[in-house]
């Protein structure tokens, strides 16, 4: 357990303040949140995210709904603002991010977070990406973005190409998460009508996992790539396949661990690539085991490894029905020729 503090402050108007704070009336948030009131740029960003976060499933919907609906023209600007707080810029990144007349001067702004642009390296597909993978080809301490670029399914050929030699090693990756420390904010806790919406600070005793919910992509990263064994059964489950692939370069991962891993049949195929890369790991007779059974293990890697199993391990696979008939054919075969060679 570890105590954690923090605060965060976001500022908005009085205008705002009166829309957003708790006990505001809910007429008022509705047409707030359908754009109905004379509010403009920033104050209508602000307004739009703090109702987002609420608990009132309507308003949420419209805010959203409206946030979709301004026009490229109009939001451009506001989000060229270097003043403008990030996770307004996040905001807007993640409702607007195939728009490139919006991403473009969003992107470009200084005060974007590493957390905005992993997410749009992630998701974001045609000149959005391109934007994206010339600024991570420009920030080498940030290897996070490059990496969800190269996991992106949308990104093409010539732009992973381009990135493919800016991810590091392990080493460097870790010292390069320290680079996204952007807090986040609970829209929801607006207290007041002052200038200043506060979100009051927290200082509780979170477990691990609850830790992990608050983290970004940079900060897992980290996290898997040195914690301890705790944080690794964590992050190994982790759907981002750049957190959970972190935790087997992690140099206090134990055989033990990546035997279980080895046996989980919903273990990913990179996790299960990354076992097979590993001479010393793959020279344990029980990884190579859990390999050959394992349905992500490449068909070509599974038949050489069942060139280890014990005559008991292989009768078992002859009668499987949870393996690849391939493999069931090949261990056949295998007996037949031990029994011609007794005979």
């Amino acid at each position: 357990m570890t105590s954690t503090a923090r605060t965060v402050r976001l500022k908005v108007s009085p205008q705002v303040a009166r829309i957003v704070t708790k006990g505001a009336p809910r007429e008022v948030q509705l047409n707030a949140a359908r754009g109905a009131l004379p509010l403009q740029g920033q104050d209508l960003l602000t307004t739009l995210l703090f109702l987002s976060h609420g608990t009132d499933t309507e308003i949420k919907s419209l805010a959203g709904a409206t946030l979709r609906e301004i026009p490229p023209g109009e939001l451009a600007p506001v989000v060229e603002n270097s003043e403008i707080h990030p996770q307004l810029l996040d905001f807007v990144a993640r409702a607007r991010i195939g728009d490139l007349v919006i991403m473009e001067p969003l992107l470009t702004n200084p005060a974007v977070s590493t957390e905005t642009l992993v997410h749009v390296a992630s998701h974001g597909e045609g000149g959005v990406l391109s934007l994206v993978a010339h600024l991570a080809l420009r920030q080498p301490d940030s290897p996070e973005i490059a990496a969800a670029i190269l996991g992106n399914p949308r990104a093409d050929r010539a732009v992973k190409d381009r990135l493919e030699p800016a991810i590091p090693s392990p080493a460097s990756a870790e010292d390069a998460a320290d680079a996204d420390g952007e807090p986040e904010e609970s829209g929801d806790e607006a207290a007041d009508d002052s200038e200043e919406m506060p979100v009051d600070e927290e200082e509780v005793n979170l477990s691990k996992y609850q830790q992990a919910l608050e983290m970004g992509i940079s900060e897992k990263i980290k996290m898997a790539l040195t914690g301890d064994k705790e944080w690794r059964n964590i992050f190994i489950k982790d759907a981002n396949k750049l957190v959970s692939s972190a935790v087997l370069k992690n140099p206090r991962v134990t055989e033990g661990e990546v035997l279980m891993i080895a046996k989980n049949k919903s273990s990913s195929e990179e996790l299960i690539r990354l076992i097979t890369l590993e001479r010393e790991w793959v020279k344990q007779y029980e990884i190579k085991r859990a390999l050959v059974l394992h349905p992500r293990t490449p068909l070509p890697k599974a038949l050489r490894y069942m060139g280890f199993l014990t005559e008991k391990d292989l009768k078992n696979l002859a009668k499987s029905r949870g393996v690849a008939q391939a493999l069931v054919n090949n261990a056949r075969r295998m007996l037949a020729d031990k029994n011609k060679k007794k005979g």
